[in-house]
């Protein structure tokens, strides 16, 4: 591939990335500064469909930071394309709705392997291909969370097309099928529900790359049907901190071992 060759959909070229080997993922294009305000010399790289783009530095490296959407389709798409451009490792940063009573807003959930009750990753592996995120990301998000004092939870996410569809299942057709796997899910441990992980972890893995999601948890609606304590949150800012701590901590030991 020419440097000069522009990816399609999020519109960036080889020479863009100027050699970042790390990408920071929020599906909110709204987002992404938000995050570039916290990494040096953040520069604007463009605004192409529902990908945003910036490049900044963490230790002296560069990092990229892009939106990718909402959903699995537009994931899947952003993955493909920075794997052409030489990304690496990539770090979901997004928000869900807490599945166990124990998992409340506010809290941070490190996605270990995720459910793929979603379309697009069936369009790369059987559905008995499990949906698992690197070993390294995770546990560097999670030491980070350890190292930042925010309250955090490791395990199993659930992964739907339907925002609806999980918020008003009686409303759908089938939703006696919608409503009978919500329960299944829970009854397994599932922390909590979102949109994109299943299908970034099943892309990574069939592209060979690294790759792992911290969530916030916005609500739980678990713990509102049982009448129990919840303040609705959209403040990312822990996430995103955990998120450039795991990535900071990484180079860190990487130029250490050289």
């Amino acid at each position: 591939m020419q440097k000069t060759e522009i990816m399609y959909h999020i519109g960036l070229k080889k020479e863009d990335l100027q050699g970042a080997k790390y990408a920071i993922l929020p599906g909110d294009p709204g987002r992404v500064s938000k995050i570039a305000e916290k990494l040096e010399s953040a520069t604007f790289l463009g605004n192409h469909r529902e990908y945003t783009s910036y490049l900044g530095k963490i230790e002296g490296e560069n990092v990229l930071v892009i939106s990718t959407g909402m959903g699995g389709p537009s994931t899947a798409i952003c993955v493909e394309e920075l794997a052409m451009l030489g990304i690496e490792s990539l770090i979901r940063v997004g928000t869900s709705g807490g599945m166990q009573l124990e998992v409340d807003s506010g809290d941070i959930v490190i996605a270990q392997a995720a459910i793929r009750q979603e379309g697009t990753s069936k369009e790369y592996v059987p559905i008995e291909f499990p949906a698992v995120a690197d070993i390294d990301l995770v546990c560097a998000l999670r030491d980070a969370a350890k190292e930042l004092g925010y309250r955090y939870h490791v395990g199993v996410v659930q992964c739907k097309d339907s925002f609806y569809g999980q918020h008003d299942p009686e409303r759908m057709p089938v939703g006696y099928d919608l409503q009978n796997k919500w329960d299944a899910w829970i009854r397994a441990g599932s922390l909590c529900s979102e949109m994109e992980t299943a299908s970034l972890y099943t892309v990574a893995s069939v592209l060979r790359l690294k790759a792992a999601a911290v969530l916030l948890v916005v609500w739980n609606q678990e713990r509102e049907k049982r009448g129990l304590s919840m303040n609705v949150t959209f403040d990312v800012d822990q996430e995103i901190e955990v998120a450039i701590q795991a990535i900071r901590n990484l180079i860190k030991n990487s130029h250490a071992a050289c």
